[in-house]
């Protein structure tokens, strides 16, 4: 009898934002008359830049034409999209990436998740808490961890993001080898200076480490100094790889497009201790599993680089932020402790109590959603996340509902 991958059932619990959906669709199912407002999940809410509506447009017309259709098109993307993510998202900011050096996908979460593809299996984990789900899943799943035993997984070397740190956690003592990062944070939409990020990439060239960098919600940085790409750090392409996505940036999670930065200065050993370019591995498995992002949703994102593109990002973001404001001062007003909202679309809300009992009570006195904190990770217990994706109208709406639960 064939089976199964056994570390699949290691896995303490569904996936969050299964469970989360789970609970939602029983509670409408129950109340159908109780609308609800998501602030939960980070899907986006508001129509395209209409740069990228009008690049969609055209590039399907494209598609109409002997003369200008496009069929299988370059695994890691066209030159257009690769050479001005080049230019605008990482030369602009002194960093030398080049365009082939960047691999163009269809989510940063499957990237995320499948890097850890090109490492041994017995590669030490270095992991923030709360942290993204998917860090840890896909990591239990290919066998680099042990059983999950009171909440954390054997294997795993945890990060503790907590309030004492301002929930950036600093280098272990002990070393490490793949690290996982992530600023502005998912869940906490916190952010790290430059000297905590030169402290991370002094910390991987010690110990011969590589950081995942995790960078998807970098357009929402606005304080000035905060880096926006980990290589504004002297010395991250030895060391980092990093992960962007067009989602947050221009509305994209129903078309799907993001990439990976993976410089060919990157390298690791194998066990015999020959050396290999990390560059050269990901671009064998990408090219192998993987046959592209389709022309027209590239041309969409291409469009984004022009000026009408970045001045209509911006306001899209700008929205976003907008929304994160109310809700950062709504909490605050309601006596909660918070972060994020201001470099981020996230409010990471200290709620003092069991997070799924906080989660619940919006839910079925509400009629919001939001996330609960334990779902990232230990130390995110007592908290839960919100998210500003969603109208003005609904955000409204929500805190309203809100307050006159809560108080």
């Amino acid at each position: 009898m064939i089976r199964i991958n056994e570390h699949f059932t290691k896995l303490k619990a569904s996936y969050l934002f299964a469970d989360i959906a789970k609970r939602v669709n029983a509670y409408v199912a129950a109340n159908p008359d109780k609308p609800i407002i998501r602030l939960g999940i980070g899907d986006v809410t508001e129509p395209l830049p209409p740069v990228a509506i009008a690049a969609l447009h055209a590039a399907t017309d494209e598609m109409a034409h002997r003369t200008t259709f496009k069929g299988y098109g370059p695994e890691q993307g066209y030159a257009f999209l690769r050479e001005a993510i080049a230019q605008h998202d990482f030369q602009a900011l002194g960093a030398k990436i080049e365009a082939d050096e960047i691999f163009v996908s269809d989510g940063s979460k499957c990237d995320v998740a499948n890097i850890q593809e090109i490492f041994a299996a017995d590669t030490r984990l270095a992991i923030p808490d709360p942290v993204y789900p998917v860090y840890v899943d896909t990591n239990v799943m290919a066998g680099r961890t042990g059983a999950n035993i009171d909440g954390r997984y054997e294997g795993i070397t945890y990060l503790e993001s907590t309030a004492a740190n301002g929930y950036v956690p600093a280098p272990p003592a002990n070393a490490t080898d793949l690290i996982y990062l992530c600023f502005p944070n998912n869940p906490t939409g916190a952010v790290a200076t430059r000297e905590q990020l030169t402290a991370w990439v002094a910390y991987a060239r010690k110990h011969n480490a590589v950081i995942l960098y995790d960078a998807a919600y970098e357009a929402y940085v606005r304080t000035p100094g905060i880096p926006r790409s980990i290589y504004e750090i002297e010395g991250a392409r030895e060391v980092a790889i990093e992960f962007r996505s067009y989602s947050k940036l221009a509305g994209f999670t129903g078309l799907r497009c993001a990439y990976t930065v993976v410089p060919k200065t990157l390298k690791a050993r194998d066990a015999a201790g020959n050396e290999h370019t990390l560059h050269a591995l990901w671009n064998r498995r990408h090219t192998t599993k993987f046959n592209g992002v389709s022309y027209p949703v590239q041309k969409a994102a291409a469009a984004v680089y022009t000026e009408a593109g970045k001045k209509q990002t911006r306001d899209l973001t700008d929205f976003y932020l907008g929304n994160a404001k109310l809700i950062r001062e709504a909490v605050t007003k309601l006596g909660f402790t918070c972060i994020g909202g201001d470099n981020a679309p996230y409010i990471w809300v200290n709620t003092g109590r069991d997070s799924w009992e906080f989660f619940d009570l919006l839910l079925n006195q509400a009629q919001v959603v939001c996330t609960p904190g334990a779902g990232f990770g230990k130390c995110g217990e007592g908290h839960v996340r919100i998210s500003a994706f969603n109208s003005r109208e609904n955000v409204v709406a929500a805190l309203a509902r809100i307050a006159a639960t809560l108080k």
